[in-house]
């Protein structure tokens, strides 16, 4: 086991400044772009974001610390942001990721004593008993492969515009 709360919060707290250091300020044209039908772009990217943030982690944190595995967490909506898209601009999205995850890191120092805490098991409604570090670890993973989802659909804007160099960028060969 290599999860320690400490360095998973390394992480949870920069994403939303990288996030911002890579998108802010960008073009229509990079964040409207994506990797095909069914895929999303960066904007839909940064708006799933937040709702995990809204109703993901911290809430199922929460209910796994008061109801162990006497009852399932409800179900994460992955595709909800689809539904519910804000009219803001990609700075207002950046800003709200950047605080409420700000909020969501001091809840998770408040809430989780790593000596008490991480092996607690609660119930997800599909894989069954999960432990706070797998839901922490997961968040972390979580903004690690978006992060990574970002720079590839931005990747695959360019991806006939690079010519025969495609060859040697990995990120555009799939």
């Amino acid at each position: 086991m290599k999860f320690e709360l400490n360095e998973a919060m390394e992480v949870l707290e920069r994403t939303p400044q990288a996030l911002e250091q890579l998108i802010g300020g960008l073009s229509a044209e990079w964040l409207r772009c994506n990797e095909g039908e069914g895929t999303w772009n960066v904007t839909e990217v940064i708006e799933h974001l937040i709702e995990g943030e809204k109703t993901n982690w911290i809430p199922r944190l929460k209910f796994i610390l008061q109801e162990g595995e006497g009852k399932p967490f409800p179900p994460f909506d992955r595709f909800a942001h689809l539904r519910e898209q804000a009219d803001t601009t990609m700075e207002q999205k950046l800003q709200e990721f950047k605080a409420i995850r700000r909020h969501n890191v001091a809840q998770l120092k408040e809430l989780v004593d790593p000596a008490l805490h991480l092996e607690l098991t609660g119930l997800h409604p599909t894989f069954g008993a999960v432990k706070v570090r797998e839901l922490i670890s997961t968040w972390v993973v979580h903004d690690l492969t978006h992060t990574a989802q970002i720079v590839r659909v931005m990747a695959e804007r360019y991806r006939t515009d690079v010519g025969p160099w495609i060859q040697f960028l990995g990120i555009l060969n799939k």
